[in-house]
């Protein structure tokens, strides 16, 4: 058919679908059309125009399937549950549509060319538009939250539905080889925008859009099942209570003990332990910290002692340290683990040697002793910390410490 004649019959039927608007809507939201209002020879014109058409001898009259997706297309229908998710015969025919390009471009058939490489690019953005169809309508549907179902099984239902077409779309993402395209394009830009940009831009933002349109699925169904999960609680409630018409419940304020379903306060008074571990009560531990350290000053100090003492320049005093015992005393313990050469403990140092010092503070000045050696000599050392559990704080508690030779 000539581009005239294919003019003529499009305007045609455009005029068809102006002119019979009314009963082409209505044939779409009743799914079938009324025969008995409507004249037989426009049914006949409609039919002869590919709109309408009768599946078999016996039945009513319906829109073709293209009609139908147009209608649903631009009305932007959320019923439409129609995805095509085959794109192996896509993927077929646009290979052999760029064969035939190819083999056009290497006998400098031009005007044959052209015309290959037009359809291809309307097959390209056919491809590329469909698959952007396909997520707009799961999104559609999925903002309404499957609004056209009424009960909560059917929302699940059509929830199963979605995400089995979601995943049959990523099965067939899996089809498009970009490698073989690009081995398929070649050198030819043409051919390298139509099947490696577009499609891969495409293909990127169809395969995000899925994995989002997933996981949303994923959660309107958690929250359909709760919804199911209440629905038939309160249904079976509903059943008992038509069973047993004289049933009341029982006046839970009388019992002893509530029952765990209804028993879901939390206590009023909190025990009464404290968690120096618990981050959140670190203002009111710093404060008591710090109300215990404070020593109050009297406030009715005697005047001489406000002015406080006169200054008098005086020469220096000579100042006589001692040498502090147990200091000697941590010494001769590292002196005497060099020569024994074998593992001594500090509790059972200080009960040999019967040092008059108090136990805690010997072993507080044995770490000091130990972490202030220099780098180069505390390498020939090694201590362990000998530690308990304490039973109230859950703290660690030093009861000895052990020096050796590394």
């Amino acid at each position: 058919m000539s581009q005239d004649h294919l003019q003529q019959a499009g305007k045609a039927l455009f005029r068809a679908l102006s002119r019979h608007s009314d009963l082409i809507l209505s044939a779409y939201l009743a799914g079938s059309v009324d025969e008995t209002q409507s004249d037989p020879d426009t049914l006949d014109k409609l039919v002869r125009l590919g709109i309408l058409w009768r599946p078999e001898a016996d039945a009513e009259l319906r829109l073709r399937r293209v009609v139908r997706a147009l209608l649903e297309e631009g009305l932007q229908d959320v019923r439409n549950r129609q995805i095509d998710a085959n794109l192996g015969s896509a993927l077929t025919t646009l290979k052999t549509l760029t064969e035939h390009y190819k083999e056009a471009r290497y006998r400098r058939a031009a005007v044959e060319a052209d015309a290959y490489l037009a359809d291809l690019r309307e097959h390209v953005y056919g491809l590329t538009e469909g698959l952007r169809r396909h997520v707009r309508v799961l999104w559609e549907r999925i903002h309404h939250e499957f609004g056209y179902v009424a009960s909560i099984d059917a929302k699940i239902r059509e929830n199963e539905l979605a995400q089995t077409q979601v995943s049959e779309l990523l099965n067939q993402l899996e089809l498009i080889r970009f490698d073989q395209l690009g081995e398929l394009a070649g050198q030819d830009r043409d051919l390298r925008r139509l099947l490696i940009v577009s499609l891969q831009r495409t293909f990127t933002e169809v395969a995000k859009e899925l994995s989002l349109v997933q996981a949303k699925l994923i959660e309107l169904i958690g929250r359909f099942r709760e919804f199911q999960g209440r629905t038939r609680l309160l249904r079976g409630f509903l059943l008992h209570l038509e069973q047993h018409p004289d049933y009341r419940p029982r006046d839970l304020t009388r019992q002893s003990e509530v029952p765990q379903l209804f028993n879901q306060s939390s206590a009023i008074i909190a025990p009464a332990a404290i968690n120096p571990h618990d981050s959140l009560l670190e203002n009111e531990l710093v404060q008591l910290v710090a109300a215990l350290k404070t020593t109050p000053r009297d406030s009715l100090r005697d005047e001489q002692d406000r002015q406080g003492t006169p200054f008098q320049l005086q020469e220096n005093e000579t100042l006589s340290l001692q040498e502090d015992a147990i200091r000697q005393a941590v010494d001769a313990y590292f002196c005497q683990v060099i020569d024994q050469g074998e593992r001594l403990s500090a509790l059972e140092y200080l009960e040999q040697n019967t040092l008059d010092c108090n136990r805690e503070v010997w072993l507080y000045r044995v770490i000091g002793g130990y972490e202030g050696l220099p780098d180069d000599e505390r390498q020939f050392f090694e201590l362990e910390h000998l530690t308990r559990d304490d039973p109230v704080f859950a703290n660690q508690v030093i009861e000895d410490v052990a020096l050796w030779l590394a």
